[in-house]
């Protein structure tokens, strides 16, 4: 598993998000709408894990929306349905 931080990068306008490590002076465009991505925030440590992804099993949460969509214990809004997502439960395993 790679120790880079990893950033999560917004296309405005399209709410495509992509998790990525940047590079200082790079510049990243989304290669469907082509709009640039820009940075909204560190992807944070998901503790011991054995995947580098983020997309693994054990680093995401259900939104509880009707949709009961799956998304990243790091992120603060839903992207399916733009409700604020309530802080992740913190199990044993995670407290470590």
């Amino acid at each position: 598993m790679s120790d880079a931080q990893k950033y999560r990068l917004r296309s405005a306008g399209y709410k495509r998000d992509i998790v990525a490590t940047v590079e200082e002076g790079d510049r990243y465009v989304d290669r469907e709408s082509g709009t640039n991505f820009v940075v909204v925030g560190e992807v944070l440590p998901v503790g011991e894990s054995k995947s580098g992804l983020p997309w693994a099993t054990e680093n995401l949460r259900v939104c509880g929306c009707s949709r009961e969509q799956l998304l990243q214990k790091d992120v603060n809004d839903c992207p399916y349905c733009d409700r604020r997502i309530p802080a992740a439960e913190v199990t044993p395993a995670d407290a470590g």
